[in-house]
């Protein structure tokens, strides 16, 4: 029997078949699972210009892919983050009104604040220009709107946006008339929206108006201006002081922020899209760098 089975092996072997059974393939390397953390799910309070320009959708399932963590976005504006926190409803925020956040640190309310990025500010409005604002500085901007009763739209939320637009008209020492100046209540990409139907002007924050600007008949008429510097900062909410934060999540997600390749991710982000960035990685400098 052992003859004739070997017989049998030549033979198929001289007809040109497989006589030894195929060595067993080397598997494919497979992605090291992540573990799991204790407490998973991450509370992120942020602005609304993170979430209309799409960044998030970008950063936040990166950082869910990296760690294991899941995040829970709350989109408002500055304000109202840094009120979430303040009551330790979120476990970290990411935002962009320094002077307001340098008051909730001094209170205690946060841990680490990061810097993370840039964009700008600008003072977008109808191509007619009926103020006459374009290329002006934008304190005389918002002198000549005042002066011509232009519709103004102002976001009304407490936002960073806001918080810089009510300092400008403080600065000024106009006050605003409500024949001409409208409050929206809203995210900054419905302001923009209402500001769009109204040919009205508005401050906008850059990377949320390119966002919309397919859907929008306003064009940049003031920007460049140093007043109008946006600058986001990630903040860690004080565990210690809010015993249920999240500590771990938080600090994952604010180092994740700084992180090069995160900061490769927002330098790249809007490029394809719109022919340049809309935002500007900043972890690593000082305050007084960013440009």
């Amino acid at each position: 029997m052992n003859r004739l089975l070997i017989a049998a092996v030549l033979l198929v072997t001289a007809c040109g078949g497989a006589a030894v059974p195929p060595a067993t393939a080397t598997p494919a390397p497979t992605a090291t699972p992540v573990p799991k953390p204790d407490r998973p799910e991450v509370l992120l309070a942020t602005t609304t210009s993170t979430q209309d320009s799409g960044l998030l959708d970008v950063l936040i399932p990166e950082f869910e892919r990296r760690t294991g963590y899941k995040v829970k976005t709350t989109a408002v504006g500055t304000g109202a983050a840094l009120a979430l926190g303040a009551r330790g409803d979120a476990d970290v925020l990411l935002v962009h009104a320094p002077s307001a956040e340098e008051a909730y640190m001094k209170d205690g309310n946060g841990d680490r604040r990061l810097l993370v990025m840039h964009n700008d500010f600008v003072v977008v409005g109808p191509a007619t220009d009926p103020a006459g604002v374009k290329d002006k500085k934008v304190s005389d901007a918002f002198r000549a709107i005042a002066a011509a009763r232009s519709t103004f739209i102002s976001r009304g939320d407490n936002s960073g946006t806001d918080i810089l637009e009510r300092s400008l008209w403080k600065q000024l020492g106009i006050a605003p008339d409500r024949t001409w100046y409208v409050e929206s209540g809203t995210g900054m990409g419905q302001s923009l929206t209402v500001a769009n139907e109204k040919k009205a002007y508005i401050l906008t924050d850059r990377a949320t108006y390119l966002a919309r600007r397919s859907s929008l008949q306003l064009d940049v008429l003031v920007d460049k201006d140093p007043l109008l510097l946006n600058v986001y900062h990630v903040i860690t909410v004080n565990a210690t002081k809010f015993p249920r934060v999240n500590r771990p999540g938080a600090d994952a997600f604010a180092d994740f922020m700084v992180a090069r390749e995160t900061q490769g991710l927002i330098a790249a982000f809007g490029v394809p899209q719109y022919g340049q960035p809309l935002f500007f990685p900043d972890a690593g400098k000082r305050e007084d760098e960013v440009r």
